[in-house]
């Protein structure tokens, strides 16, 4: 069973996928008087945070005015979870997902004449990654060590339940394509024995019409 075990170094990897994946911190150029949506796929009872701002263009002067957004958060299903239609610089929002799937967050601005584009910085955390350790050390008084061993325990905790989600992922397509095919088998049958059926009609047919016109 010792050979089983990945070494260090491929579980350091895989540790670094995880919060990778759980990470969605990017930059988007939007136009004014149109919209972007960046989904997530976030499991059930995980903690979701989500921070953005609009990029000033004008260094040591104040953000223009124009530079405002409206933002919502979506879960798959079209329930709201945020809704922020006040035209704002930036904002924060949080929330534990209630079911798997994705989640969508969708930006969108007012038109403006002469049209502007505005940039905006979004940084999207799920599971592990969304918790705020350091304020958990400091209301804890946990020392380093200790904090590091909590870290990896869940990150441990949030392996283990995205290998079960996965396989029930896995095992729902299984399902599903098993479904198709027994679909497509009788399906095929089906036409077989209708195309065999109409063949044997038109010979019939054909047969008949050579006997009764003495042609056979």
């Amino acid at each position: 069973m010792l050979g089983l075990i990945p070494p260090p170094h491929l579980l350091l990897l895989l540790i670094i996928g995880l919060f990778s994946y759980s990470v969605q911190s990017l930059r988007f150029e939007l136009q004014s008087g149109q919209a972007k949506c960046i989904a997530e796929d976030i499991r059930s009872n995980a903690m979701t945070v989500g921070n953005y701002s609009i990029t000033n263009p004008l260094i040591d002067q104040p953000l223009p005015d124009s530079h405002t957004v409206s933002v919502r958060v979506t879960s798959r299903v079209g329930n709201n979870l945020y809704h922020q239609s006040e035209h704002v610089q930036s904002g924060h929002f949080a929330f534990v997902a209630v079911e798997n799937g994705d989640y969508i967050a969708c930006f969108w601005t007012t038109n403006h004449e002469p049209q502007i584009t505005i940039t905006i910085d979004f940084d999207w955390r799920a599971g592990v990654a969304a918790k705020d350790w350091s304020n958990v050390a400091k209301k804890s008084h946990i020392d380093k060590m200790v904090l590091e061993l909590q870290i990896l325990q869940e990150v441990a905790s949030s392996i283990t339940e995205e290998t079960i989600y996965l396989r029930k992922q896995e095992e729902e397509l299984e399902l599903h394509d098993s479904t198709t095919n027994t679909c497509m088998f009788w399906l095929s049958l089906l036409s077989f024995f209708i195309c065999m059926s109409v063949a044997g009609l038109q010979l019939w047919h054909l047969k008949t019409f050579f006997q009764k016109n003495k042609i056979l």
